[in-house]
């Protein structure tokens, strides 16, 4: 696990590279893909977030949504106040106030 900085930005540059991902899909236990997060500007980050969960944990339970709340730092706070602003925070936030779990299927480009 990385060592948690005190902003988005200190945490996303210790985070893999995205080169290699097309996209991040998010399955739930009827295999129904309920979200995607595509590898373009103004989604990497998140895009980079939910790939290090999978690398982490393995898909996206209460456990995992909570460590990613404290990835996203600030944002997290901006999402709690602003909801809808942040979608791929507010799944995390859904998850850990009692959401379905997800499973984390990462694309690679071609794939």
């Amino acid at each position: 696990m990385i060592q948690l900085g005190a902003t988005f930005k200190d945490n996303l540059q210790q985070l893999p590279a995205v080169d290699g991902v097309q996209r991040i899909d998010l399955v739930d236990s009827e295999g129904a893909v309920v979200a995607s997060i595509e590898n373009q500007p103004g989604k990497q980050g998140s895009l980079a977030v939910y790939q290090y969960l999978k690398q982490v944990f393995g898909g996206l339970d209460a456990r995992a949504a909570e460590h990613g709340l404290a990835v996203f730092a600030e944002h997290t706070a901006d999402a709690r106040s602003r909801p809808g602003a942040h979608p791929n925070v507010d799944r995390l936030l859904a998850i850990v106030d009692g959401g379905a779990p997800l499973a984390i299927e990462v694309v690679p480009v071609g794939g």
